[in-house]
């Protein structure tokens, strides 16, 4: 039988360490090597990344890498992009030139309303529920003043709340639908604290009525949904057709129609819609990750909203009218410009910096752009040269460093494979010439 560690989180980094040593580490010395040169010199800032999370033994680096040359609402911007996909930072600051001499990205926020529910069961008829909760209603905005009042003072707080029946669904389940307006912050925690504080009203009110000793309302959860189909931002690039790329192999039109071929089939088909959505939150994702936003919530609304019709499909759109090619997006984007690890970690207050100290509306523009550029950079790698002559090369330097290759060798082999392919056997054949 397994033994259960107990206490682990009280004992010191080392300590922790030493236990790894013991139980999982085959190569100690190495072991403990490798995390300890990840340990940031500054003993303060080193402090501050090990409170980010729990029994934290080193830090995990991710590039931190530019992408230039982005013109947003007659606006150029330097995106700052944490991303280790060797193709990603490039493609997008290939896409954001080729925008740039054509008038740029457009963008809006069309909405910024978040989502929060308040799950419960209920054995009596809904009806008398309704009448209870109608009569009320206003007793959850009265009663969660001292939350929500920094948050009014900023333009934000509670919406609206709605009493569902999913009975339907599960016998006996309810909730409260909740809708907020967070301003620049993100959130989380101010729509769960206002949540939590509405069961408790919900509990408290319907004690005060003999109809639900009977009939017994039971609170199952209160948590924000990271579904947000109505915090909505729509980017766009738009130039006439002559102006798209122009070969031997492909017209302009030519280009624009199967472009156009390649959205259609992303539109259609689940297989190809998932890897199309996934480039595109490549750059979401990195520019996400910079600015010190939950990625991992963004990227789980954002597919909601890709099957929202009950069938899986792309994220983008292309229309063809009038001699005019339009590439689109519109998407769900819960950011926040203030809280969490905005005011707390170096770089993404760099991050924010480099972006103008933009307001969330505007982060959320530029979000929506990097996801734009991106799908626009893989589906014109697609549609002419094929996807892996761009990405091989970019992976070139992680082959070669996967190698053990020395600096001579990996200027020899930059140069060879300009004009080769790339591949992993071609890379290790080469340098077995050279060092033979």
């Amino acid at each position: 039988m397994s033994k259960i560690v107990e206490g682990f989180s009280k004992l010191t980094k080392e300590e922790k360490i030493d236990w790894l040593v013991t139980h999982y580490f085959n190569d100690n010395k190495k072991s403990v090597q490798v995390l300890k040169t990840y340990w940031n010199t500054d003993v303060q800032l080193q402090k501050l990344h090990e409170e980010f999370a729990e029994n934290t033994i080193s830090n995990y680096y991710l590039p931190f890498s530019i992408a230039p040359n982005f013109l947003i609402n007659d606006r150029q911007y330097a995106l700052p992009m944490t991303i280790e996909e060797s193709s990603v930072v490039a493609a997008a600051s290939k896409a954001a030139k080729f925008w740039l001499q054509r008038g740029g990205f457009t963008a809006e926020v069309l909405n910024t309303e978040k989502v929060g529910q308040v799950h419960f069961t209920f054995d009596g008829a809904y009806k008398d529920l309704l009448t209870f909760f109608e009569k009320h209603k206003n007793h959850f905005f009265t009663g969660t003043k001292d939350l929500t009042a920094n948050m009014e003072k900023r333009g934000g707080g509670i919406l609206d709340i709605q009493l569902m029946d999913k009975s339907a669904s599960i016998p006996g389940y309810y909730q409260l639908h909740c809708t907020f307006q967070t301003v620049d912050a993100m959130g989380a925690n101010f729509i769960n604290s206002c949540l939590e504080r509405f069961a408790d009203i919900l509990l408290t009110e319907s004690k005060n009525y003999m109809f639900f000793k009977e009939h017994k309302i039971t609170v199952i959860m209160s948590i924000l949904s990271n579904y947000v189909p109505n915090c909505i931002v729509k980017a766009q690039v738009s130039c006439a057709i002559k102006d798209l790329p122009n070969t031997n192999k492909l017209s302009s039109l030519g280009y624009a129609e199967k472009f156009k071929q390649a959205v259609d089939i992303a539109m259609v088909e689940p297989y190809r819609a998932v890897t199309h959505n996934k480039g595109i939150m490549n750059g979401i994702d990195a520019l996400v990750l910079a600015t010190g936003n939950d990625f991992r919530a963004v990227e789980a609304g954002v597919h909601a909203f890709a099957a929202r019709d009950g069938v899986y499909k792309s994220l983008t759109n292309v229309t063809l009218t009038d001699d005019t090619f339009t590439f689109s997006i519109e998407i769900p984007l819960a950011l926040g410009t203030v809280g969490g690890l905005t005011s707390l970690h170096p770089l993404v207050k760099l991050a924010l910096e480099l972006l103008q100290h933009p307001n969330a509306e505007e982060l959320m523009q530029i979000t929506a752009v990097a996801g734009l550029a991106q799908n626009f950079a893989a589906i014109n790698s697609l549609i002419t040269t094929g996807i892996q002559q761009g990405h091989m090369k970019m992976h070139l330097m992680n082959i070669l460093n996967s190698l053990q290759a020395s600096p001579t060798e990996k200027e020899k082999a930059i140069t060879y494979f300009k004009k080769e392919p790339v591949s992993y056997s071609k890379a290790v054949s080469l340098l077995e010439t050279l060092r033979n």
